[in-house]
């Protein structure tokens, strides 16, 4: 099977933060697989603006080295990789200053779809906001797209969002999360709504409980000083695995629309209870003979912050009355892998003996890595003896049902560059979808601050504290094992 590549109209596309790790890693290298699939039309144009003492040239070798380190060495001929060189220019921009911006305005063209990436801290997506606007260079239909954090709580969250209010319409904010880019995200609302087996029975009556879980095997090393300000709760909680939450459990939208999308994400937030504090844990990794603790990752000689969260939310709703979610994020974990889990309940009746067995249908969505679903299913161990039951997966792995073309299809940041230049929101969160969120996540956080709640200590490499597992021991369930 072999993937569509549907082109985009002429663009250009400012970067922000250009030459940054950001810009480097993901959002470079997937222009360039872009390119090089002809989804970039004759014509468009990447622009880096960064404070970087470069010209068109310099930008250009900075790009091709960052390509050939993070795309695979059979995709980088040379004919593409020059092709590619000569849609790259270059800026040196003063984001809070006045220096460069006439000459992006020179570079500017106002006939075509503009798009202006903030590769670069919050600080100053205002001052850049300010700037595009009164000095004339985005024209009516520019898009601007803005990393996380998207503020710190409401406050700096509502503030972010009048700023960036003062010189963009929403419909021209883009706020990227690429966790909505990956391909599983996507399928999960295809598997919903564009099957009649899934959805009459995606409700209190059948599903037992749901789990997402986002396990990394890194430490906050190079992010510490971010890191200890944010903590697993709003480096992850707030955002990414709200999505998946709301994904997970929103009502059909009316069609697939953007704002119809959001409608629906937004109300699920609307809809969550309070985290009471014996449905919670947080925990800090701490070392072991191979790697630091967190305490000498992050800098600090004693911090609260946590670097693993587990909770129990309930949504407040006709659909999910009565059933559990549970989240769990950390880092330094056992394996590396992000994974949402519905499972269903047990049969009402066995009409089989008790020594059998008896199981439940579990619907497993991975994300990473090796994206794909499993459904686990109850059937009859074979061999004779008489019946036993066995649970056995119907797996779907996107690399080997549908060939490695889908396997190597674009990653999120590709996936979602390419809607911001159609115009397509579906997949970008609305202004007051991110307030909903923080005014859900503040009073959690003030909570524990308020009673002075230490993480507890877990070690590297493992599933987290031991509290974790009680969180849902004491409920009679247990995690998915976190494996690779």
């Amino acid at each position: 099977m072999v993937s569509r590549v549907i082109p985009v109209d002429p663009f250009d596309l400012v970067i922000f933060g250009g030459t940054g790790d950001l810009s480097r890693r993901k959002i470079l290298p997937g222009l360039y697989r872009r390119f090089r699939d002809g989804q970039m039309p004759e014509g468009a144009r990447i622009i880096g603006a960064a404070r970087s003492d470069l010209d068109d040239e310099g930008f250009r070798d900075f790009v091709e080295d960052a390509v050939r380190s993070f795309v695979s060495k059979r995709k980088c001929d040379p004919d593409t990789l020059a092709a590619f060189r000569e849609s790259l220019f270059y800026v040196q921009v003063d984001a809070t200053g006045d220096d460069g911006w006439a000459e992006l305005k020179a570079k500017s063209k106002l006939d075509r779809v503009q798009a202006f990436y903030f590769s670069v801290g919050p600080s100053l997506f205002g001052p850049i906001a300010k700037r595009l606007h009164t000095k004339g260079i985005a024209g009516p239909e520019a898009r601007i797209v803005v990393e996380k954090p998207f503020g710190h709580d409401i406050e700096t969250a509502r503030a972010l969002n009048a700023t960036l209010a003062e010189h963009f319409d929403e419909s021209q904010i883009y706020r990227i999360d690429h966790y909505l880019g990956k391909e599983t995200v996507q399928n999960l609302m295809a598997l919903r709504f564009g099957n009649m087996l899934f959805e009459p029975l995606w409700n209190a009556q059948y599903v037992d409980h749901i789990q997402i879980t986002v396990a990394e095997t890194v430490g906050v090393e190079g992010r510490g000083g971010y890191y200890d300000k944010s903590g697993a709760m709003r480096d992850m909680v707030q955002n990414h695995l709200m999505q998946l939450l709301c994904l997970t459990a929103m009502e059909p939208p009316s069609k697939f629309d953007s704002d119809a999308v959001r409608d629906e994400k937004l109300k699920i937030i609307r809809a969550l209870d309070p985290v009471a504090p014996e449905d919670m844990v947080r925990g800090q990794y701490a070392a072991d003979d191979e790697v630091a603790s967190y305490l000498t990752d992050a800098e600090a000689d004693a911090s609260d912050t946590e670097s693993f969260i587990a909770m129990k939310l309930h949504i407040s709703n006709w659909r999910w009355n009565g059933t559990p979610f549970y989240l769990r994020t950390g880092k330094r974990l056992k394996a590396r892998m992000s994974e949402i889990v519905v499972r269903f309940k047990e049969p009402p009746h066995s009409i089989f003996e008790a020594d059998t067995g008896q199981s439940a249908n579990e619907l497993s969505i991975r994300l990473q890595p090796n994206e794909g679903m499993d459904l686990k299913v109850t059937i009859k161990e074979p061999g004779p003896g008489g019946m036993r039951l066995i649970d056995v997966p119907l797996d779907m792995t996107f690399a080997e049902a549908l060939g490695e073309e889908i396997a190597d299809s674009p990653d999120a940041y590709e996936r979602l560059i390419m809607d911001v230049i159609r115009g397509n929101q579906t997949l970008f969160m609305r202004g007051d979808e991110v307030e909903a969120a923080w005014a859900w996540t503040d009073p959690i956080i003030e909570d524990w601050e308020g009673r002075r709640d230490k993480p507890i200590s877990y070690d590297p490499f493992s599933t987290g504290p031991e509290e974790a597992l009680m969180l849902l021991h004491k409920d009679g369930r247990r995690w998915r094992e976190i494996r690779e």
